[in-house]
């Protein structure tokens, strides 16, 4: 069994209207140094590997096709094998 972690971000330029509004009220908390904000995802869940196809393609596909935008998102993920007793 594999557990898998994904963040999935927003693209540099991308607009971060989410991240913006965290800003404003972090200022209105007179929390005034943070600047840059950007909100993203992150997902976590356990694979069993198919025996045709790597951890790696599995996870690229899956990212690719549903857990982020392409157009608009950047993601990684890591790794780790989990030892079931």
């Amino acid at each position: 069994m594999i557990k898998v972690k994904v963040y999935v971000t927003l693209k540099a330029g991308v607009l971060d209207p989410q991240g913006k509004a965290i800003e404003q009220a972090l200022e209105a908390m007179d929390v005034d140094n943070v600047e840059g904000m950007r909100v993203g995802k992150y997902m976590e869940f356990n694979l069993e590997p198919k025996a045709n196809q790597s951890v790696d393609e599995q996870v690229t596909y899956m990212c690719e096709q549903l857990l982020s935008n392409p157009v608009i998102e950047d993601y990684r993920y890591e790794t780790e094998e989990v030892i079931v007793r």
